[in-house]
């Protein structure tokens, strides 16, 4: 297995071979099968983001180190329309697709660390990182 795999993110299907690199990627570096449960669930929320605001788009899944920490690193990255308010974006029940509005926020709670960056007009890229316990 590579220490990261890039995935293009243009249907359904893809979300799945995302998430299965996920979940690959970190059972190779160590992670429990809970934790590879909650990266795979924080990439499908991202990927399927991808899908229905910005119809296509990038996952790319990473082994991290860091001094002694092992970890996995996901960035997704779209061309999309971008999120006009971040802050807004990121609570829990905001959607402007009709949807629970869980993904970003849920994705946020499932993994260590989350950064969110969206420009209108240029696109969003969503990097997470989980750090093996």
């Amino acid at each position: 297995m590579p220490d990261d795999v890039r995935v293009s993110i243009n249907s359904e299907s893809d979300v799945v071979t995302a998430r299965q690199a996920g979940r690959q990627l970190a059972a190779a570096a160590g992670f429990s099968s809970t934790d590879q449960t909650l990266i795979a669930t924080a990439i499908s929320e991202i990927a399927r983001n991808i899908i229905v605001y910005a119809h296509r788009g990038e996952m790319i899944v990473s082994q991290l180190q860091r001094q002694s920490r092992r970890g996995i690193r996901v960035v997704g990255r779209d061309q999309g329309p971008g999120i006009e308010n971040t802050e807004l974006a990121l609570s829990d029940g905001y959607s402007t697709a009709n949807s629970l509005g869980m993904g970003l926020p849920g994705a946020r709670r499932l993994m260590d660390e989350f950064n969110l960056s969206s420009s209108l007009g240029i696109g969003t890229t969503v990097t997470m990182i989980k750090w093996a316990r």
